[in-house]
């Protein structure tokens, strides 16, 4: 049993048929948006090489299709053409250097597809649509099984000649062999189709033909899902069922695990922070008491100490840490040496990685600005004549940018006016359900620390205290103040109060009674400040010039939890709804599809809209003739992403 300290099995290694994995932290397969016209690129490998230098135990990269009906997403890696095998190799050579395995997940999307791409109908098991896609597959006859099957193993083959030291079968959350296990897409009467056995044939045949390709020198597992979470899905006991059905063949070395379906229930299977850490280890658990095989346990694990404490109890045998990995490709290397708490902990928001995912984005970090660039932004490189740089907000902006130009060897002082630091990240992060973003501010202040910068609170900078510290340098955070629509008249005029979202997660208005949200920036802020007032016992309606309510968490997965709490909650959704104004009957609404215009009177109103950037003080030391730069808010109001890579941008070019 190697090192680690206090974690006894995280760093222990363990066999998986005949790869040895030096410990037990999975960077487990996930999409990347980082293919370029079908191919491997040189993003992928810095990417993979990037978590193998951080000192994960295995990597299992992002599917491969394994046949040309197979398109569901624009930047997918096309195995089925031979010209992969070079990028293959980039990829391999580049983690073998650092001394990791990797395997390649490899899998054809059935049902989950769209035929926008190829032009060719959609294959599944049966003529059922998905809910997402929304287009009738075509069913495949014996003759495209047999095909499909050929497809795996040639593709198989391919990944082992790019170097690749295994093969792991996607048959879980988003796969033709999952619409195959599952009744609700399986509606077969054939061989294929009915009983359990029948069901699993396809995966049976997928795997003996694998192995036959690939032979017995590399790896081979399975991903199974544990529980489809939809009326007629796979349950926990029909997967271990196909579990033990596959491990009786003796022709797998271990197994995956996964919950959900990914265009039906993808909100459990890419959890944000408002599902609990941990949420679907009862499917390894339960798995790992039937078969023999190393099981991996996936399920938002956000530290070490998670990680171990599954291992110690015997959930799984090793654990996949997907975003905690994205936040900081050297978490396991902190956790081993002893650092654990200078890991960059994954706040689980979703915004730039899963985020960008639905956005056909190529896949990125809200708190990593180096993630998703890693073949284009160079590690920093310390400066020959270091300078006196003053940020001024301590905000996620200003703490990037100190981070950043500190790494760089800078003398760095931030100032802050309030008493602590995370500017609005700190009052968004205490709503309820939202307190793992405020680990942005927790992350960022302990790398300011780290890197020796000065921090100071309670402050307010003006130009004659810059002309006074003559600093050689100044980097403005000042962030965004609420901005007030056309239509409100001042603060203390009118028959209810107008206040902003900021001002009640402050504490400097407390609305009660009757509550109009007004939404028009279709995120958390309107969500959170509604369920925050219905928990007070506000009686809460949301009203949106949106389609929907909170229109933007849907890319964040968060749509579908936030509707059933408003639910239970009693908060009313009113959309396509604008505010015209106030009279003396009360807000004046106007409907956007009828044109209705209707009044009411609530006796509070609170402000979803967009904010103005505090500029001043940058405008002020511009004209004073102070070098100057400014980022995030100040610049122009936008979410945290923006401000961390404005902070890394303006940072690494001092």
């Amino acid at each position: 049993m190697s090192g680690g300290g206090q974690y006894r099995y995280l760093f222990s290694p363990l066999r998986l048929g005949p790869v040895t994995v030096p410990n037990r932290i999975v960077f487990s397969a996930h999409l990347t948006n980082y293919a370029e016209d079908g191919m491997p690129s040189e993003q992928h490998a810095a990417y993979y090489e990037a978590r193998a230098a951080g000192g994960a135990g295995l990597i299992i990269t992002e599917e491969h299709s394994v046949h040309p009906t197979d398109w569901p997403y624009e930047k997918m890696i096309h195995a089925f053409h031979p010209e992969v095998v070079p990028g293959y190799k980039r990829i391999t050579e580049a983690v073998h250097r650092h001394g990791v395995p990797i395997f390649a997940q490899i899998n054809h999307n059935g049902g989950q597809a769209s035929s926008m791409y190829t032009r060719l109908p959609v294959w599944a098991p049966s003529p059922v649509p998905d809910p997402l896609f929304r287009e009738v597959p075509k069913a495949v006859d014996t003759r495209e099984i047999a095909e499909i099957v050929e497809g795996y193993a040639t593709v198989a083959a391919r990944c082992v000649e790019g170097g690749f030291d295994g093969i792991e079968l996607q048959c879980s959350h988003s796969s033709i062999v999952r619409g195959f296990l599952s009744r609700a897409t399986n509606q077969r009467t054939d061989a294929y189709g009915g009983s359990l056995e029948n069901r699993t044939r396809i995966l049976h045949e997928i795997v003996a033909a694998v192995r036959e390709a690939i032979g017995r020198n590399i790896a081979l597992g399975v991903r199974l899902c544990g529980d489809e979470l939809i009326d007629d899905g796979i349950t926990l006991d029909e997967t271990v069922e196909v579990a033990r059905a596959v491990e009786a063949r003796g022709q797998v070395d271990y197994l995956n695990t996964s919950i959900g379906v990914a265009t039906a229930s993808l909100f459990m299977i890419e959890a944000s922070m408002h599902i609990p850490p941990e949420y679907a280890m009862f499917i390894p658990s339960a798995l790992r008491k039937a078969v023999d095989l190393p099981v991996v346990g996936v399920g938002r694990f956000k530290d070490p100490l998670q990680a171990e404490k599954a291992l110690a109890e015997g959930h799984a045998d090793l654990i996949g840490v997907v975003r905690g990995q994205i936040a900081d490709p050297d978490f396991a290397a902190k956790a081993r040496s002893g650092h654990a708490h200078e890991i960059r902990l994954c706040l689980s928001c979703n915004q730039e990685c899963v985020g960008r995912m639905g956005l056909n984005r190529w896949l990125g970090c809200i708190e990593n600005p180096r993630t998703g660039r890693e073949a284009v932004l160079p590690p920093l490189v310390r400066v020959g004549k270091p300078r006196d740089v003053l940020v001024v907000g301590a905000g996620p902006a200003g703490l990037q940018a100190a981070i950043t130009a500190a790494a760089k060897g800078h003398r760095v002082t931030v100032h802050e006016r309030d008493d602590e630091p995370g500017g609005q990240v700190r009052f968004a992060a205490s709503v309820p359900n939202r307190a793992e973003l405020g680990d942005i501010v927790r992350n960022q202040t302990h790398e300011c620390e780290r890197l020796g910068v000065d921090l100071k609170y309670g402050q307010e900078v003006t130009p004659e205290l810059v002309a006074a510290l003559a600093p050689d340098v100044v980097v403005v955070a000042t962030g965004s103040v609420p901005s007030r629509p056309w239509w409100a008249p001042p603060p203390g005029e009118g028959a209810f109060p107008i206040v902003d979202v900021l001002d009640v997660l402050r504490g400097d208005a407390a609305p009660s009674g009757d509550v109009v949200v007004y939404d028009e920036l279709g995120f958390h802020q309107a969500t959170s400040v509604a369920e925050l007032l219905a928990d007070r016992g506000c009686q809460v309606e949301i009203v949106t010039n949106g389609m929907v309510v909170g229109q933007d968490l849907g890319i964040t997965l968060d749509q579908e939890n936030f509707w059933i709490r408003a639910h239970a909650k009693g908060i009313r959704q009113t959309v396509d709804t604008i505010v015209n104004g106030v009279d003396e009957h009360g807000l004046v609404t106007m409907h956007h599809p009828t044109g209705t215009v209707t009044s009411r009177k609530p006796d509070w109103v609170v402000l979803a809209v967009p904010s103005s950037p505090a500029d001043q003080l940058y405008r002020d030391l511009l004209a004073a003739g102070v070098e100057v730069h400014r980022v995030g808010d100040c610049v122009a109001p936008r979410r945290a992403h923006a401000a961390v890579i404005d902070g890394r941008r303006v940072g690494a070019a001092l």
